[in-house]
């Protein structure tokens, strides 16, 4: 199945005097067709693409695993496949979204919430979550999860929500069919998202759906760390992994330090999602922290679009960034990776389902270079969701994205959708991009008539 996705923008009518219309960009099928009953394409070599380091090379492809990579020109060892000539390219590991609500994606215009902080956000999502519809969920999640593939991420982990009412597994079921139908073309990770009122039997009946990690958001209950406890306890009697909302206000309940206390030594995966807290924190203290969460094991995910949104809309001075300090994380030894989280949604209004936007984020936000800023949305999420590295390596995985860029700062600045995408060495996705001009026409120089003195 390869996605092809499709924009056209039509030029503006011509103008009397000339001026250059906006650009036309032509993608490689029409709107209704945004995916094809083609199978993918296994890939045997991608020539003459560049590496984040500048160096130009060729990567041999054998099945799932890059088998080589050499100088551009150099030979290749033999596999089966197709090669492709991506001159102008730049190539990374692919993107990995750590962070999802793909059960709630692409809503905000049906529920046109008011812009306003988490609260306001939650508010206006559960009013209408009484309302949801298993088919309306899929269709939206489908379409978000092909834009996120479209743009190089062909790993998503996702939560859903346990919803109030007499049907707590909507978007549950909703979601393992979205991951059946995905199956082969990107990898999805369901985590089930339920609160304080949500009662067990509720999760294990999500867990017996399909559901593969427990989550919540212990820092919004009324006794916190009863309710992270709570989770933790099922996680383990369910022997699955956790990934939990953190520590998600600037001055709200800690529990970060509690989770890391009692998973320590746990075989599980474990992630703490938001953490905005931290931002808020001297020095000393979240080095001590840090410590407890290095030794913990746990993987820490920002969320610089949503938190962006969602934090500080009760100060009308010094407004705080609100976006977990994952630099000094990562300088402390915490594995640490970067997520978009909502996309339309009451959450945030915006998002483009592209990890190359959250890779900016950090740059311009949490003042990252562009480099840990991919690696973050790249390797590290990766590693926190406990994935195969992938990458441009020998041995690695052959999930991979191509960009058209000349650098990689020119990949994170600029973010062209013209891209290649592979999953487990097959092609999945190819966006192709023409932008088409009109030069200003240039007119006769208007005669100039002198007088005689």
């Amino acid at each position: 199945m390869l996605v092809t996705p499709t924009l056209t923008q039509p030029p503006r009518a011509a103008r009397p005097v000339a001026v250059a219309p906006v650009p036309t960009l032509v993608f490689s099928t029409p709107p209704e067709a945004l995916v094809s009953a083609a199978p993918p394409v296994s890939i045997a070599a991608l020539r003459g693409v560049r590496l984040a380091s500048g160096a130009l090379v060729d990567i041999a492809i054998d099945g799932d695993e890059v088998l080589a990579v050499v100088p551009a020109g150099s030979p290749l060892p033999e596999t089966d496949g197709e090669i492709l000539g991506l001159d102008g390219y730049l190539v990374t590991a692919a993107g990995a979204e750590p962070h999802a609500h793909l059960d709630k994606s692409q809503s905000w215009d049906a529920i046109d919430p008011p812009f306003g902080d988490l609260e306001s956000a939650i508010e206006s999502w559960h009013a209408f979550a009484a309302t949801l519809d298993e088919e309306d969920t899929l269709e939206r999640a489908r379409a978000t999860a092909l834009r996120m593939l479209a743009s190089g991420i062909t790993s998503i982990r996702t939560h859903v929500d346990l919803l109030r009412g007499e049907d707590a597994l909507t978007g549950v079921r909703a979601l393992v069919r979205l991951r059946a139908e995905l199956e082969g073309i990107m990898d999805l990770e369901l985590v089930a998202l339920g609160g304080p009122t949500v009662p067990n039997e509720v999760f294990e009946a999500a867990l017996d759906a399909g559901i593969d990690l427990v989550g919540g958001a212990p820092h919004l209950a009324d006794d916190p760390i009863a309710d992270l406890e709570r989770l933790i306890a099922l996680a383990r009697r369910r022997d699955v992994g956790l990934d939990l909302h953190t520590d998600e206000s600037l001055a709200g309940a800690d529990t970060l330090a509690a989770y890391a206390r009692a998973v320590t030594g746990w075989h599980r995966p474990r992630t703490a999602g938001h953490c905005v807290r931290l931002s808020m924190m001297p020095a000393t203290a979240l080095e001590s922290l840090a410590a407890q969460v290095r030794a913990a094991d746990i993987g820490i995910i920002a969320l610089p679009i949503t938190n962006l949104y969602l934090q500080g809309w009760g100060t009308d001075h010094a407004v705080p960034r609100g976006i977990a300090p994952i630099g000094r994380l990562k300088d402390a030894g915490v594995r640490v990776a970067a997520g978009a989280d909502n996309v339309r949604d009451p959450f945030n209004p915006v998002g483009r389902c592209d990890h190359l936007e959250t890779a900016s984020l950090l740059v311009s936000a949490g003042h990252l270079a562009p480099a840990d800023a991919v690696h973050a949305v790249t390797v590290g999420a990766r590693d926190v969701m406990g994935l195969p590295v992938a990458g441009p390596v020998a041995g690695a995985r052959a999930d991979l994205v191509a960009v058209k860029a000349d650098s990689l700062g020119d990949a994170v600045a600029f973010a062209s959708a013209d891209r290649v995408v592979l999953h487990r060495g097959r092609l999945v996705s190819r966006t192709t991009v023409s932008t088409q001009t009109a030069l200003p026409t240039l007119l006769p120089a208007p005669e100039r008539k002198v007088s005689a003195p």
